[in-house]
């Protein structure tokens, strides 16, 4: 990479540190390691749970996990399994990990703009002088039927305000929640900042469900540029801009 950027893979670690600040913790949604009983938990609290592998990238294998009549459904990609019993979804969630660790989140009803589903991608970095600055916003629209936003996954990119008027917000609200998310970016470098040193750039992704609530969905300490780069010359631009300070050249 050529650039010095401290990268924490482990989701659970990244949960644990916002969960230990109060400025962070209740953006949360409930996350808990996966386990017989922590599944047992999770699906008999939440209609929707996600089990995400606590080491995963791009939105790859990520099973959507439903409450459906007495048993579950479960969807990875566009693909659908249903389950009639617990034990039955367990096993299958464990033949799925193979041993390796994953997590299980509280589904976040997504915000939906134009019939789309959409989450949000925050961008912190850390400018020359050490402070934490939020340098863009945009969104990140779900393709149809499938279980992530993820560009990778067949999303495409919006403008964060086209998809909030979209979504059904005012001018007033929409700027309102752009500083809400700016602060929020900011509050994130500083929480991670106190855990480990070197962190130069983070992404947040942030879900707005359907009563407007934010949620942080993850947080990536290596973000990638290039979706934007073709997509939003401007908001690249000047991302770039503050990388290039601490080395990063694409």
């Amino acid at each position: 990479m050529g650039y010095r950027s401290t990268s924490i893979k482990s989701k659970w670690v990244k949960t644990k540190w916002l969960l230990a600040s109060s400025t962070t913790r209740r953006y949360v949604p409930k996350t808990l390691l996966f386990n017989r009983s922590n599944l047992s938990s999770m699906v008999s609290q939440f209609s929707t749970v996600y089990f995400k592998p606590t080491g995963g990238t791009g939105g790859k294998n990520i099973i959507r996990i439903r409450r459906q009549g007495g048993g579950y459904q479960t969807q990875l990609n566009f693909s659908k399994n249903r389950m009639s019993s617990f034990d039955a979804l367990y096993n299958h969630l464990s033949r799925h990990a193979r041993g390796r660790s994953y997590l299980l989140q509280r589904g976040i009803h997504l915000a939906t703009a134009g019939g789309r589903k959409f989450d949000i991608r925050v961008v912190v970095q850390k400018s020359s002088g050490g402070s934490w600055k939020s340098t863009a916003l945009f969104t990140k629209l779900g393709k149809p039927g499938k279980v992530t936003t993820n560009y990778h996954q067949g999303g495409r990119l919006g403008s964060f305000r086209t998809t909030l008027a979209r979504a059904g917000y005012g001018s007033s609200s929409i700027h309102e929640k752009e500083a809400q998310l700016k602060r929020l970016g900011r509050s994130v470098g500083k929480v991670f900042s106190g855990h480990a040193s070197g962190f130069r750039e983070l992404g947040l992704d942030v879900a707005l469900d359907n009563k407007r609530r934010t949620w942080i969905l993850e947080v990536n300490t290596r973000p990638h540029f290039s979706a934007i780069k073709h997509s939003y010359h401007g908001i690249h631009r000047r991302v770039m801009y503050y990388a290039r300070k601490y080395g990063r050249r694409k």
